[in-house]
């Protein structure tokens, strides 16, 4: 995925990249589950999502995976297939320990480990995570922009309020900005450049434009994430 094309080619003119790297956001994301009786949500693009069960809620599907789910229109979906489990082996027995020994403290996590582990919970390469982290903050903590955006993932306050999060707390802002950009993509169809272009400057402005709004930063901004991740080279 990562090195095809020079860095001076505008990515937002390469289809065939966006599609590969869509299909790995997508297909990340139903990688996280847990290992149970499950289903294969088939949709009509053919991609097949490993999810724990499913709901039907009007014209839309909900999709579990784990404790997180996501929800698509049900036209997406052309049907479910049952997934055939075998369960694991029992543990082997562990004798008790004759008295409880006090745990030491956990080392402060870096802002790195932060990004990483917020991407796995929400279904997210971490690569992807930490290239929107790099281009945000510089993986700067304290980091507030011009407009007031806080943290690693650069949360507005607004944002942060909605999602429950923290936004000066570095667990809790990468942990929010993680479960936003899963959001974008779940709303853009796992469109990388839309979601991108929708962290930088609003959904309003992506649903206006139907894609990539004519915005000079916001281009600059999806062309600098995806080059970020493709230099890193990371999953």
């Amino acid at each position: 995925m990562h090195g095809i094309a020079r860095a001076n080619v505008n990515l937002l003119q390469r289809p065939m990249k966006y599609r590969a790297l869509n299909l790995c956001l997508a297909a990340a994301f139903f990688a996280v589950a847990p290992a149970m009786a499950g289903e294969y949500a088939i949709l009509k693009t053919g991609l097949r999502l490993r999810t724990d069960r499913h709901e039907i809620s009007g014209d839309m599907v909900r999709l579990y995976s784990g404790q997180g789910f996501v929800e698509l229109s049900a036209a997406q979906v052309a049907s479910f297939e049952a997934e055939d489990y075998v369960p694991p082996p029992p543990a082997p027995t562990v004798a008790l320990a004759a008295a409880p020994v006090s745990a030491p403290a956990k080392p402060a996590r870096s802002p790195k480990e932060l990004l990483d582990q917020a991407a796995l919970r929400h279904g997210l390469p971490p690569g992807f995570v930490r290239s929107v982290a790099a281009i945000e903050s510089g993986f700067h903590q304290e980091a507030v922009s011009p407009k007031g955006a806080i943290g690693l993932m650069r949360l507005m306050p607004k944002t942060a309020e909605a999602l429950q999060k923290d936004p000066r707390d570095p667990e809790q802002n990468a942990d929010g900005g993680a479960q936003y950009l899963r959001d974008l993509l779940v709303k853009y169809d796992f469109s990388a450049s839309r979601a991108l272009a929708a962290y930088n400057a609003g959904p309003a402005a992506v649903d206006r434009y139907n894609g990539v709004p004519p915005y000079p930063e916001t281009r600059q901004y999806v062309n600098r994430v995806i080059r970020e991740y493709e230099k890193a080279g990371d999953p």
